[in-house]
C-alpha cells in the first residue's frame, strides 16, 4: 500500500494555482506578475521591477522566474543584477517555476518566485 504524505509549509504561503492572468497564493487571488516569498506574495512590476528582486539579497540563495505559457530567456540586465547581488537566477515557464518554488519551499529553502501571468489578464477567471 502505497501512502502518501500532505506537504507541510509552516507559515509560509505556496503558490496554489493559476490562470489566465492571475495567480492563487495561500488562498489569495493577485492579478498580474507577482513576487512570492515565503514571508507572502505581492504584486510584481515585471521583468523590468529590478528593485523588489534585489531587495531580497542575504534572504534567499535562488529565485525562480516564470516568464508566462513558455520558457524566455531573462534580459541580460536582471541576470547581471542578480548575479551581482549573490542570487540564482532559474528561468522557466511559470507553470513549471511555481511547481518548483513548492517543492523547494516544502524542504525549507531560501527561495523565491517571481511569476509573469500565463495569459492576458482582461476576463480571467477569478480562481
Amino acid at each position: 500500500m502505497t501512502r502518501l504524505t500532505e506537504t507541510g509549509f509552516g507559515t509560509a504561503r505556496p503558490v496554489d494555482g493559476y490562470g489566465p492572468g492571475f495567480f492563487r497564493v495561500g488562498g489569495e487571488v493577485l492579478h498580474g506578475p507577482v513576487l512570492v516569498t515565503a514571508s507572502g506574495a505581492r504584486p510584481w512590476g515585471g521583468l523590468a521591477d529590478l528593485a523588489p528582486l534585489l531587495a531580497l539579497e542575504g534572504q534567499v540563495d535562488v529565485l525562480l522566474l516564470g516568464t508566462g505559457a513558455a520558457l524566455a530567456p531573462p534580459p541580460a540586465e536582471l541576470r547581471g543584477a542578480l548575479e551581482a547581488a549573490g542570487i540564482g537566477l532559474e528561468p522557466m515557464a511559470s507553470p513549471a517555476a511555481a511547481r518548483t518554488y513548492n517543492v523547494l519551499l516544502s524542504e525549507g529553502r531560501r527561495v523565491a518566485v517571481a511569476l509573469l501571468p500565463v495569459a492576458p489578464g482582461p476576463g480571467a477567471a477569478s480562481g
